[in-house]
């Protein structure tokens, strides 16, 4: 039996620890096109001049700031997106990008707003001391925020403490320096604002503040996306070509020579409006080497591409799913799961611990529906399986604390008690559902006396 093909970098050496590449992140902003924006949005700041005269001064600075916060950071979650797949030169960013972050300003916007009440919440009731506390968490956190947004698009993903956590653990201990690093750039442009504010005149000011800000910003989302690029095989990351990987290091393989070589082949062929062609070459190159992970990307890239291979694709796709939750690509592999049901919404994957994979990671996510979805029926696909216990656990994880229907999971409760009653998942069901079952009893009482 051959053995599984490696990816493009499984022979490459790790990328340099993040604090020994400061200076690319603090020169990406002043490359050329990231510039030149840069220039053009802080002079659009001056327009608060002339639309003060027409709406107010207070409105006009609101209207100003809000459309430049927005502006500053699209740029800076597309500069993100782009270093945490290997892109950290402004001249290599492609025209157009797989990922659409148009509306990760807004949600990130919209996370802090929770997280600013709920610390404020805990200082009401708490106290101040409490409420410094939950501040400084907060603060802790943010990095990792601002990841999972990205990494996940979703912004309940990010009010996820088990999310915030496994995104801190992926990066180790060096979280900590990257929460001082931030901290320092955050003082940096406060720093800078001071000494722009109070020693220069205001027309003038106005821009250079501006400018000032962007810069820091800019940097501050250039070094996040660098660490998740560090850790981009533990967040399901690819890498795009022409990125850090192919320069400074070793030279590829023939073997990853070979799938360069066919990925933009392929995509030629794409490019050119040669849909079956492309299919008929990327299916060739899976059937030979069916271990190969680059292939059976390649192959499930195009099959989405066909309007009339739906049902290949659906195929294909479960076998896909299982290689990746094998080799541990569970974010590759629910992202694959999401792109076939967008094709047929009664698909599923095809083994239960692939099934069990999934739905898992999506409640990690955040998304308790996409996880339910997936659990749904399983004890009927897959009678007897030693993953059962665990599955009803999850689901009623999902109920209780992710769409908050305590009494939707009940019946789950009864099916553990019945079948697996000293098994942990039932310990941990009856705890979760320690008040419905106690109110249940307490209203039973009654009517039995």
């Amino acid at each position: 039996m051959p053995n599984p093909a490696l990816d493009d970098e499984d022979s490459l050496p790790a990328p340099a620890p993040f604090w020994h590449r400061l200076n690319t992140f603090f020169g990406l902003p002043l490359q050329g096109t990231p510039l030149l924006y840069a220039l053009a949005l802080a002079a659009s700041s001056l327009l608060v001049l002339p639309l003060g005269a027409v709406i107010g001064l207070p409105l006009a600075i609101v209207v100003v700031v809000l459309g430049l916060l927005l502006a500053v950071s699209r740029y800076g979650f597309k500069v993100m997106a782009l270093g945490a797949r290997g892109i950290f030169r402004a001249a290599d960013y492609p025209h157009r990008m797989e990922e659409d972050v148009t509306a990760l300003p807004w949600k990130l916007f919209l996370v802090l707003l929770a997280q600013g009440f709920a610390a404020g919440l805990v200082q009401r009731l708490f106290g101040e001391g409490m409420g410094l506390l939950a501040t400084g968490v907060v603060s802790l956190v943010m990095p990792a925020t601002v990841m999972v947004i990205l990494l996940t698009g979703s912004g309940m993903a990010a009010l996820n403490p088990a999310r915030l956590w496994d995104t801190m653990t992926v990066v180790g201990w060096p979280y900590l320096l990257l929460f001082f690093f931030l901290y320092l750039l955050n003082g940096g442009m406060g720093f800078g604002a001071v000494f722009v504010v109070t020693k220069i005149g205001r027309t003038i000011a106005i821009p250079l503040l501006s400018f000032v800000v962007i810069y820091f910003s800019w940097v501050m989302f250039a070094l996040l996306g660098y660490v998740i690029y560090q850790h981009h095989r533990a967040f399901g990351i690819d890498l795009l070509p022409g990125g850090e990987a192919d320069e400074g290091r070793p030279q590829l393989t023939p073997e990853q020579q070979a799938q360069r070589a066919a990925d933009k082949e392929v995509a030629g062929l794409v490019a050119a409006g040669d849909v079956p062609a492309a299919l008929a070459l990327a299916y060739e190159a899976q059937r030979i080497d069916p271990y190969s992970l680059p292939a059976q990307r390649r192959y499930h890239r195009v099959l989405l591409l066909a309007d009339d291979k739906t049902p290949t694709l659906l195929d294909h796709g479960r076998r896909f799913i299982e290689q990746l939750v094998q080799q541990s690509q569970v974010s590759e592999a629910l992202r694959v799961y999401q792109a076939c049901r967008g094709k047929d919404e009664a698909f599923m994957p095809e083994g239960s611990a692939s099934t069990f994979a999934l739905a898992r990671h999506a409640w990690q996510g955040g998304d308790a529906k996409e996880a339910l979805r997936l659990l749904n029926g399983f004890d009927k696909r897959f009678r007897g399986d030693p993953l059962i216990p665990q599955v009803y656990e999850l689901a009623a994880r999902a109920l209780v604390q992710g769409l908050g229907k305590p009494k939707m999971a009940l019946p789950i409760l009864q099916q553990l008690e019945r079948k697996y009653p000293e098994s942990e998942a039932a310990r941990e069901v009856r705890w979760m559902l320690r008040e419905v079952v106690d109110e249940g009893q307490a209203g039973a009482a009654p009517a039995q006396a």
